[in-house]
């Protein structure tokens, strides 16, 4: 049985990290509201450094919405407000001093479709380091354009046509183009929206490794509707349902042994 959100009364589990060193990204009491409708209600959750955390619910149970207010991209909805306080590195990003564009250079996105923009893929990972002054000439530029492209596992199957369209790749090297265009502006934290709804297992497998690569040197966020692929790729799962932050931990301790019985019951597919 699907329970209202009265019955949710508090989030259980480790929402908040006893290290404060590990802590990358910071939520406390946030909400969320589309009008009047209140889409995400008081949620605290700590985000660590370097590692994968994933959120996972069913649909529309505000995992989406509440990975657009990390970035700040909610700010592009008129109707949207956002409440409480979410930091990065200590640093309050809601603060009216705080500029959304370079926001974002810091929080970089890749979305659920893959959206290279309509120019070569050389062009489609040079234009963020271009805007934001990333290169002082043509050679630090063509550098970071390859750099990004290896790490994000495209070099060897593009180099040889990086004056080509990125809209002529395939689905899954397109979300990767749009992977090593999130890296090169030096990110500190990429949020990924379903990255892989649209890929193909064999894309999708190539992602997932990725994603595991990435997290060296990156924080990453991933909601996903795939179960699996949050037990895969993450070291901590946060299951939302209905707007509520239900539990979070890690992720084996999320799969295996839920404190909430609304978890084990999304988890061994009793509704979702």
């Amino acid at each position: 049985m699907v329970r209202s959100r009265d019955d949710i009364v508090r989030t259980i589990g480790k929402p908040l990290l006893a290290d404060d060193e590990r802590v990358k990204i910071s939520c406390r009491n946030v909400n969320v509201y589309y009008g009047e409708k209140r889409a995400i209600r008081e949620v605290s959750v700590d985000i660590a450094e370097q590692e994968v955390t994933a959120f996972i619910g069913p649909s529309g149970c505000g995992k989406s919405t509440f990975l657009r207010c990390i970035n700040r991209m909610n700010d592009t909805i008129k109707s949207c407000r956002v409440e409480g306080e979410i930091t990065l590195d200590r640093e309050d990003i809601y603060d009216r001093n705080v500029d959304p564009v370079l926001l974002r250079a810091r929080i970089g996105m890749v979305f659920q479709k893959p959206n290279p923009f309509p120019k070569s893929i050389f062009e489609n990972v040079a234009y963020g380091p271009r805007i934001h002054g990333l290169a002082r000439n043509k050679s630090e530029l063509d550098e970071i354009v390859i750099t990004s492209l290896e790490k994000a596992g495209l070099f060897s199957e593009v180099k040889d046509q990086l004056d080509h369209p990125g809209t002529g790749l395939s689905g899954g090297q397109q979300q990767r183009l749009c992977i090593a265009r999130a890296i090169s502006v030096q990110p500190e934290v990429i949020l990924m929206d379903e990255p892989c709804s649209a890929l193909d297992p064999i894309a999708t497998a190539k992602i997932e490794e990725l994603i595991d690569e990435l997290r060296r040197n990156f924080t990453i966020i991933i909601v996903t509707h795939s179960m699996q692929q949050a037990a895969r790729v993450s070291q901590r799962t946060a299951f939302f349902h209905l707007g509520n932050l239900v539990e979070v931990d890690d992720t084996n301790t999320i799969f295996v042994n839920p404190e909430h019985k609304l978890t084990q019951d999304y988890i061994t597919g009793r509704y979702g």
